[in-house]
């Protein structure tokens, strides 16, 4: 990646979204690069979701993973390191199986389920390695695929006005439903090779929000969504006083 880019950003940054941490990159590779590999659970019945460690990521550590590093089916899928799912997946979703799986409700049926999983994207990993990295950490020979912010309310209205300042169409961003990963790696991953990459608004996975802070939802960005963000921020509403009042807000949290 451009180093005047990767330092444009965190000038820019620095002044429009003052005291807020940076947001991570995520890329695959045929290795390890400097990151510090993610080991899976000990017991591969033990269930760990990505997200847990993830988070680590934005609080300035850089992470591999691979296939054997997640402890969760879903996460194999939504990082592209596998399709399968669990068992019954479309009871564990809805209502359970009596007797035999509490389901988590989240859909009224199996039927919905099975619906939904039809319009699921889902894609293989270009490469054995996913690494997440702190904006700051990344090489100028690593190319992401989309920036994630994990932020306030006060933050994510700020980018989700950004996204859409040059759309004529009202939606630069949406939210899908799906796993918390699927809304960080899976969605932006997808929107970077499409003709019209749109930002994804994520965090609403009950199962996912106990990984990240009580008032933080995810913002992802697909990288080349992201350069027109970084190129529109010194014209954009960030230099309106409209902005410089919850500038203010934010700089006193």
């Amino acid at each position: 990646m451009d180093n005047k880019l990767k330092e444009r950003f965190m000038e820019r940054w620095g002044t429009y979204f003052p005291g807020i941490s940076l947001p991570i990159v995520f890329f695959y590779s045929d290795n390890e690069k400097d990151a510090s590999r993610v080991k899976g659970p000990k017991d591969v019945t033990e269930h760990r979701c990505v997200i847990a460690d993830i988070a680590r990521a934005a609080k300035g550590r850089s992470l591999a993973f691979d296939v054997s590093s997640l402890g969760c089916e879903g996460g194999k899928r939504y990082l592209g390191f596998s399709e399968v799912l669990r068992p019954n997946f479309e009871y564990f979703l809805s209502y359970g199986i009596p007797r035999e799986m509490e389901g988590e409700r989240y859909k009224k049926s199996p039927e919905f389920v099975t619906e939904t999983m039809k319009t699921s994207p889902k894609f293989e990993a270009p490469a054995p390695f996913i690494i997440f990295k702190p904006w700051d950490m990344i090489n100028e020979d690593e190319n992401p695929d989309a920036v994630i912010f994990f932020g306030t309310p006060d933050v994510i209205s700020g980018l989700f006005t950004l996204a859409n300042y040059d759309e004529g169409e009202p939606n630069g961003v949406f939210s899908p439903f799906g796993a918390g990963c699927s809304t960080i790696v899976t969605y932006p991953y997808l929107e970077n090779r499409s003709a019209r990459p749109r930002c994804v608004l994520g965090m609403f996975d009950i199962s996912a929000r106990p990984c990240v802070a009580a008032n933080t939802l995810t913002f992802a960005a697909p990288f080349d969504k992201f350069v027109r963000m970084v190129d529109n921020m010194d014209e954009s509403f960030l230099a309106m006083e409209s902005w410089r009042i919850v500038k203010r807000r934010l700089a006193r949290s």
